[in-house]
Parts: structure tokens; C-alpha cells; sequence
């Protein structure tokens, strides 16, 4: 009886072993299709990426810089315009010792593929630590065709070098430090600033003298005034358009020619006829020497005498006296009125043109 238990129990022993080989050898199988499986979707994602042309680099605009210099670290990435790529995540400190100063967002650019796209993102890094420092690679986290996964660029090296100290000459003074050069952007507010302040004092002083001479601080500067004669004779051809003898204002007539003439024997000769009686005018002239011929004299003296009987008489001059009257106002005027000053060079080229014509006149008669 014994015995027979004993085989029993020894067979039940020898199930349990085979069942517990069968689970073991069906869960290491099962790990190894996982991995073969995860191996396989690897490689198949390695060969579409580089069929795919996506390739990762990080770069140093210089391997080599002393303490505390700075340098430009770049990450770049070519990849199609179909795949979507996320940069990686920078942190402030790469190895404790490099410091990243600044970074800038990430910038794109077309390639000689027109199918592929090149992105590059620049960071700012110095270290204050002598030493050679192996920057390790950044992954980049790509999305292709709906499959995520990531692809690192290559490590670079950054050798920093201390200041070399020269240990033979021994203590020495320190140096005061260099003034820098004055430049135009520095003193340009000073200079400013003392034109301002001139400016003030200027104003300030001139004003003063303008309050003390009772003038106003600004003053618009007058309009040349006009010769005599070109007024006179612009108010007579005003006066001769008119008419107004013909629209029975023949003392209006009178008045209007002979305050015209007035005005410029003023102006003219210094002479107040406005304020003198016609023969208090005429005498005026009569007693200043060579002013007028007597052909003048008596053109005036006719004019104003007719002009005093039409105004205080009521006299009704003849149709023919009105223009007689104006023809005598401005025979007046012309005979009177300022020789023109000719300069030299007007003479000059007038005398040029004066003898190219006559070498004209003298060739054409030759031809």
C-alpha cells in the first residue's frame, strides 16, 4: 500500500515539472516575439527615415574658447515638409558646467530639396570652468506618417582654456583701467543741450532789448514798396478803362486824375501836394530849379486848373477836354519818372546782341 502511494505521489511530481516547463517555455517565447516585434518596427522605422532623408546635427560655431567666453551651439534637422519634428528640451545647465544664456526659436529654411525642409535653432553658451566638455546628443521627437518616435544628432566636444599666467615676472601693480574713447553718440545730448541753452539765453536777451525799444519781438518784414510812377500809371489805366465821364461823373473823373497825380508828386519830388491848393503846387515847382522844363509845367498847370473849375466851378469841360486831361497825366508821369539804371552785364549782352545782328544782316547781304 505504501508503495503504491509512493509512485502515485512521485507521478502527480512528475506533471507538475512538465506542466511548469510548458508555462515557462510559452512566456519566454512570447517575450521573445515582443522583441523581435519591437527590433523589426525599429528597423523598419531607421530604414523609412533615412529613406525619408532625416538626418539630426549639432554643431559649434568654435570648439575652443577661454573662461567665460560665449559661443553659438546649433541644433539643426533636415527633414521632409510631411513630418512633423518637435526640438528637443534644452536645459539652462548641460553638465553642470556649460550655462545656456540664451536661445532662439526655432527658424526654417528650403533646402536644394524641394521637398525637404531645414530647421536650426541656436542657443548661447559659455562656461566658467577649464576643461573639455563632451556635449551629449539631443533627441528630436519626429511623427512620421502617424508613428512617433525619436532620432538623436551627434555629440560634440567644447574645450575651454584658462588665461595663461606667466609666473616668471613675478607680483606687479595693478593697472588702472583704460578710459574708452568719447564717441559722437555720447557727447551728441551735451552738445544739444548747450545749443538748447544758448538758444534760451538768446531769446531771452533779445527780448528784453525789443521790450526796452517799445518793438515787438517778432516783426513780419514789409513788402517792397512799389516806385511811384508804377503806381500812378497803374491807377490811370485804371481810371481811363473806367470812364466815368461818359457816366456823367465827370467831377469823380477829375478828382480820381488829379489825386493820382498827387500822390506822386510826393512821392516823387517831395513836394506835399495833397495838402497844397494847385497853385501852392505849381509855385512849388516853379521855385525848385530844373525840376520841370516848361513844356511839363504847363501840361500840369492846364490839368490842374480845369480839374479846380470842374470841382468848385461846376464846369462842364468839352469831351475832348477829358482826354486831353488824361493824355497830359500820363505824358506827366512818363517825362518824370526815374531813369532806368541799366548794370553792366545787361549792357554787355545787349551790345553782344546788338553786334551778332549786324554780322547776320552783313552775311546775309554778302549771300
Amino acid at each position: 500500500m505504501m508503495s503504491w502511494m509512493h509512485k502515485k505521489a512521485t507521478n502527480n511530481n512528475w506533471a507538475t515539472e512538465e506542466i511548469n516547463f510548458d508555462h515557462g517555455n510559452r512566456k519566454k517565447t512570447k517575450v521573445k516575439l515582443i522583441f523581435v516585434a519591437t527590433l523589426l518596427s525599429s528597423f523598419l522605422f531607421i530604414i523609412n527615415a533615412k529613406a525619408q532623408r532625416i538626418k539630426a546635427t549639432a554643431k559649434l560655431d568654435s570648439t575652443n574658447i577661454l573662461i567665460g567666453d560665449q559661443v553659438k551651439f546649433f541644433l539643426e534637422i533636415d527633414h521632409p515638409k510631411n513630418v512633423d519634428i518637435q526640438f528637443p528640451l534644452v536645459p539652462d545647465t548641460i553638465l553642470s558646467k556649460i550655462e545656456v544664456l540664451e536661445r532662439t526659436p526655432a527658424d526654417s529654411s528650403e533646402t536644394d530639396n524641394d521637398n525637404v525642409l531645414k530647421q536650426i535653432q541656436a542657443y548661447t553658451i559659455t562656461c566658467f570652468d577649464s576643461g573639455s566638455y563632451r556635449i551629449p546628443p539631443f533627441w528630436f521627437k519626429i511623427n512620421l506618417n502617424g508613428q512617433i518616435d525619436s532620432i538623436p544628432s551627434n555629440g560634440v566636444t567644447l574645450n575651454v582654456y584658462s588665461m595663461a599666467i606667466d609666473t616668471t615676472r613675478g607680483p606687479t601693480d595693478i593697472k588702472m583701467p583704460y578710459d574708452a574713447p568719447l564717441t559722437l553718440k555720447e557727447v551728441t545730448p551735451y552738445i544739444l543741450g548747450v545749443m538748447l541753452l544758448g538758444a534760451i539765453i538768446f531769446l531771452l536777451l533779445y527780448s528784453i532789448k525789443r521790450k526796452k525799444a517799445n518793438k515787438p519781438l517778432f516783426t513780419i518784414p514789409k513788402k517792397p514798396k512799389e516806385p511811384a510812377h508804377v503806381v500812378a500809371l497803374r491807377e490811370l489805366d485804371r481810371i481811363k478803362n473806367e470812364k466815368l465821364w461818359q457816366k456823367d461823373k465827370v467831377k469823380t473823373y477829375y478828382s480820381d486824375v488829379t489825386d493820382t497825380l498827387r500822390r506822386y508828386i510826393e512821392e516823387r519830388f517831395n513836394i506835399p501836394a495833397m495838402e497844397q491848393t494847385s497853385d501852392e503846387t505849381l509855385e512849388s515847382f516853379k521855385n525848385s530849379n530844373n525840376l520841370l522844363n516848361e513844356k511839363l509845367l504847363g501840361s500840369i498847370s492846364r490839368l490842374l486848373k480845369l480839374a479846380d473849375l470842374v470841382k468848385f466851378a461846376k464846369y462842364n469841360p468839352l469831351p475832348d477836354d477829358h482826354s486831353l486831361s488824361l493824355t497830359d497825366a500820363y505824358l506827366f508821369v512818363n517825362e518824370t519818372k526815374p531813369a532806368e539804371v541799366i548794370k553792366p552785364e545787361e549792357t554787355t549782352i545787349k551790345t553782344i546782341e546788338k553786334n551778332d545782328g549786324e554780322v547776320s544782316d552783313k552775311e546775309s547781304k554778302d549771300a
